[in-house]
């Protein structure tokens, strides 16, 4: 399948998100991986360890930045200053597209420092991707928004979660982050076909996909990234890969967070999903 403007980094292959307790090894042993996934709210520092760690991340691979806290689903204005230090952030690692969220988190200037969920509505889609287009103007690189999972709905919302993201992305003109666990967990919590939200997606804006490790309780599913991905998440990843054609992956694993050699190596299982004659040696 032919990348398309929004999929044109067909090599990044399978990243890994770089945590504090691996830097060591990186460090030491100097891995081969595709590129690392940095938190860009962890880095928009002006200056100390975590920037001296970055800059020697740089120095020998590829970074993607993925934002948590802009909130494009807020009603208020994007944050000025926020902005600003991304947008400095983005110069320094040379991201050739940035990530965040399609939530909403902050109110009157107060922040939840949650991904809650959005209403599926119209009005709320249209300001949503015009924040989204403000952004991607002021800060000069491509976008990509990931559905997130969630655990509440709205009586009020009048679409599906995925006719609402496509709403997003097509008034936005922007890609996105397919979390294929955020769509797992989601849809057992909300009892919806996975693969219909799948199939309804347009995957020529798939810029990114996310997988990860979710925990199974009595009455939902909490998606914890705590240990590796369980089969019906690698059932769907490959059924985006299907659709979308090799795309840059990412996992996710944030909590009891094992060795370097252990998380990449489950990260490389997605090798198996893509085509032989497209796969990235790792």
């Amino acid at each position: 399948m032919p990348a398309n403007r929004f999929n044109g980094n067909k090599d990044y292959g399978v990243g890994i998100g770089l945590r504090i307790p691996h830097y060591g090894h990186i460090f030491e042993k100097k891995p081969v991986v595709d590129w690392f996934e940095i938190i860009s709210e962890n880095f928009m520092v002006e200056g100390g360890r975590q920037l001296q760690v970055l800059d020697q991340i740089l120095e020998r691979y590829r970074v993607v930045q993925h934002g948590v806290s802009m909130y494009f689903g807020s009603a208020e204005p994007l944050n000025r200053e926020h902005l600003r230090r991304l947008k400095k952030l983005v110069k320094r690692t040379n991201t050739p597209w940035l990530t965040d969220h399609l939530c909403w988190g902050s109110v009157d200037g107060r922040y939840s420092h949650d991904l809650l969920p959005m209403p599926y509505t119209f009005e709320a889609a249209k300001r949503t991707a015009q924040k989204i287009r403000e952004a991607r103007d002021f800060l000069e690189v491509p976008i990509a928004v990931e559905n997130v999972s969630s655990y509440a709905e709205y009586h009020v919302s009048e679409m599906t979660e995925w006719e609402f993201l496509n709403e997003v992305v097509e008034d936005a003109d922007c890609g996105i982050l397919l979390d294929v666990n955020n769509i797992y967990v989601s849809s057992r919590n909300h009892s919806f076909d996975p693969f219909e939200y799948l199939r309804s997606v347009p995957a020529e804006r798939v810029a990114q996909i996310h997988i990860a490790g979710h925990s199974n309780y009595e009455k939902y599913i909490l998606d914890t990234h705590d240990h590796p991905v369980l089969d019906p998440v690698w059932q769907l990843y490959a059924k985006a890969i299907e659709l979308a054609g090799p795309t840059a992956t990412l996992l996710e694993w944030d909590d009891r967070i094992p060795s370097f050699d252990e998380v990449h190596k489950e990260a490389l299982k997605a090798q198996r999903y893509v085509p032989a004659s497209s796969a990235v040696a790792s």
